[in-house]
């Protein structure tokens, strides 16, 4: 039973949290795939004393949150410049103009303070305000102000 619950929440929530991954390691694909792995094997281990007090994928993007964040403090800042390869073997049609501002994108986000690029990467993810408190512990009020600003910020450097 526990084995076919962990099945559909993994497949539910592995491509959120890649991206998320990815987001923290400015799009190094191969650390993005072993923190996943570390992830769901800590997700896996810890699945029978989920309380239900949240959802499940809020509880995957906390541990998703932690995990990025630990192994980051460990190693230190991962440089960009070598992390956008994935960008430029992508096999989708991008004009440059495109991909150009992505890559600002990923600069700007990385720039950002650890706190605020949490934020960002998990409202680019699509979750709800409200489930970004509860993930970040603050209140959904903060959440909206701080991801307002957050939002000015990067426009400010995505334009320089």
């Amino acid at each position: 039973m526990l084995e076919n619950q962990f099945k559909s929440v993994y497949e539910a929530n592995y491509p959120k949290v890649i991206r998320l991954c990815l987001g923290y390691t400015n799009g190094d694909t191969i650390l993005s795939k072993d923190l996943a792995q570390e992830i769901f094997i800590k997700v896996w281990q810890n699945l029978k004393f989920f309380r239900n007090q949240s959802s499940i994928s809020t509880w995957i993007y906390r541990i998703a949150v932690n995990t990025c964040l630990l192994e980051l403090r460990k190693k230190g800042t991962v440089r960009l410049s070598n992390q956008l390869n994935h960008l430029e073997q992508s096999n989708d049609n991008f004009s440059e103009e495109k991909e150009a501002k992505l890559k600002q994108l990923y600069k700007c986000i990385s720039s950002l303070k650890t706190e605020s690029k949490s934020i960002i990467l998990l409202e680019l993810e699509g979750l709800p305000q409200k489930e970004i408190a509860e993930i970040m512990g603050l209140s959904h009020e903060v959440i909206r102000v701080r991801i307002h600003r957050i939002k000015i910020e990067l426009t400010k450097c995505v334009k320089k």
